[in-house]
């Protein structure tokens, strides 16, 4: 069911909803990014589909006076978008390789063993749980997407169909006992209800246990103008400061951060029940004081990020009509969330993107939310040998420059739109 809140051609024009911070509950904030209005991300369309309308939701992100947490008013639910999900991780080579250092590393760090306990909450196909499985180490995924959790309960990967919730979490603890690790990756962003949801993960994790949690960094989106990946099932967009208060609310406290390279520029944040947290190490204070230096602990300083992004439209939009006018061809490479706030902003169609491909076989035959892409299997590309292919998960940067080299046979090319356009031979 859609929010009242949903665009339909036709509709009367109605008062704007009242926008209060989701964290603090202020009502002062100013605009950091108004990107119009857009269909949801990860609804691809069937062919039936394209006959008929959709539904679009206003897409802008605002930034609390207050507290400073960048976010998205809540237009659509997680329900909407999760109980029959698009994504699954693991047909990402490096994203698993990614989780299984993560694994590596915390057993080494925590000292985990047969008698602990992990859980991982948004836990998707099972693409980390599996190398907690493989270690001997009990575990479970709580994943709310039920086609995505039957794929890895099929790896052999305990999983429980729900949304974390302080009543959940108080379940699972109840039932297995306490978290000695509780691990999120990629999905603090997607829950509206920051508040509940962190408490939701104090009530897994042990008086004495940890909490790891990886989300994109606001300070890298900024610099890297990566504005593709703000669409509505993103609720928030933080830096380590607004990470750390939102830890907060939920009982945890902040006690190191590492700096990753995934999703263009991410964080990731471990935190210790309030009680016995200590002090923050040192990398918690340079991070802090990487963003002071960028402006983020201000309003004022999160202004000016809208024109960059225009610029960076401008840019790819030019170069598609030139290429366009010159008889060239040009595709799509992914079919990602991402890839759909950009073709949606920028405009783009199969008149200047003929189609893409994806590997995942539930978006073959379906189109892009919006902007109606044709979406295929990955041989197709070979077999026409465009001109120009163009990424939309550019964050795979390196893993696609040495999967797509086939490209250069017959002197293709790849484009990469973000940070900015680079056009590699």
């Amino acid at each position: 069911m859609l929010t009242e809140n949903a665009v339909h051609a036709g509709d009367a024009p109605t008062a704007a909803p009242l926008v209060t911070c989701r964290l603090c509950g202020s009502a002062e904030l100013r605009s950091f990014l108004d990107l119009g209005a857009t269909p949801p991300c990860e609804l691809f369309l069937t062919a039936d589909a394209t006959e008929r309308p959709e539904a679009t939701f206003p897409l802008h992100v605002r930034v609390c006076d207050k507290c400073l947490l960048a976010q998205l008013p809540p237009l659509i639910t997680p329900e909407e978008t999760f109980t029959e999900y698009a994504y699954f991780s693991s047909f990402s080579t490096s994203w698993v390789e990614h989780a299984k250092r993560f694994v590596d590393e915390s057993v080494e760090r925590l000292g985990l063993g047969p008698e602990s306990f992990v859980v991982e909450v948004a836990s998707n196909d099972g693409y980390l749980l599996q190398h907690v499985v493989e270690r001997g180490i009990r575990c479970l995924g709580i994943e709310p997407s039920v086609n995505v959790g039957e794929a890895a309960r099929e790896k052999g990967v305990p999983t429980l169909t729900a949304f974390l919730t302080p009543e959940t979490g108080a379940a699972v603890r109840a039932e297995h006992g306490p978290a000695d690790l509780v691990c999120l990756n990629n999905v603090y962003a997607h829950i509206p209800d920051v508040v509940g949801f962190t408490q939701g993960l104090r009530a897994l994790v042990a008086d004495d246990g940890w909490v790891s949690i990886e989300v994109q960094h606001l300070l890298t989106l900024v610099e890297r103008t990566q504005f593709d990946t703000i669409y509505h099932e993103h609720f928030q967009y933080y830096t380590l400061l607004t990470g750390q208060r939102a830890l907060e609310s939920g009982g945890l406290t902040l006690v190191d951060v590492e700096l990753l390279d995934t999703h263009g520029g991410s964080i990731r944040m471990w935190a210790r029940p309030s009680e016995i947290a200590g002090e923050p190490s040192e990398r918690v204070r340079a991070v802090l004081a990487a963003e002071e230096a960028a402006g983020l602990h201000t309003a004022e300083g999160h202004d000016g990020f809208a024109e960059a992004v225009s610029r960076v439209r401008d840019d790819l939009v030019a170069f598609l009509i030139e290429a366009r006018r010159a008889g060239k061809t040009v595709v799509g490479y992914g079919a990602p969330g991402k890839g759909n706030t950009l073709l949606n902003y920028c405009g783009i169609r199969p008149d200047l993107l003929k189609y893409t491909v994806d590997r995942n076989p539930y978006k073959h035959g379906r189109f892009t939310p919006g902007t109606r892409v044709p979406v295929l299997p990955p041989e197709q590309i070979a077999k026409d040998r465009p001109d120009y292919v163009l990424i939309l998960p550019w964050n795979l940067r390196d893993e696609l420059i040495d999967q797509l080299s086939y490209v250069r046979e017959w002197g293709g090319q790849l484009v990469f739109p973000i940070p900015a356009l680079e056009v590699i031979a």
